[in-house]
């Protein structure tokens, strides 16, 4: 008997041979590698502030919060933020204007919620 890997999506739960899911795992990666290549030192800069940051103020984090304590002009920053938004992995504005979420946290309630070892409670995005 094959080794199989059982995967859950929705209600459905559905098989693969192991062989196949270590494949999958072993491309991963470059697969990511890929959809960081839009990133430049800035937009890193900026995910990486607003990931440490919504713990910190337990509030969303508008662009001019961000040019100001990164020193990057308000036009580059907010171009940053559309693009880190744009690829929908990153970040998000939550009222449209103020960033609300930073893969993996959130200031709105989804339910998993987080406390880090600094006191900080926030929710898993």
């Amino acid at each position: 008997m094959t080794e199989t890997v059982l995967i859950g999506r929705g209600e459905i739960i559905s098989s693969i041979p192991r062989a196949d899911w270590e494949q999958h795992l072993r491309s991963a990666p470059g697969r990511i590698s890929e959809r960081l290549t839009f990133m430049s030192q800035d937009h890193h800069l900026v995910r990486n502030f607003v990931v440490g940051e919504l713990p910190r103020l337990g509030r969303p984090i508008s662009s001019d919060d961000i040019s100001n304590a990164l020193h990057l002009s308000r036009a580059r920053t907010s171009s940053i933020v559309e693009e880190l938004e744009r690829n929908r992995f990153f970040l998000v504005r939550g009222n449209g204007a103020d960033v609300s979420w930073a893969f993996p946290v959130t200031v709105e309630n989804t339910g998993h919620h987080l406390i880090f070892s600094t006191g900080e409670r926030l929710d898993a995005a």
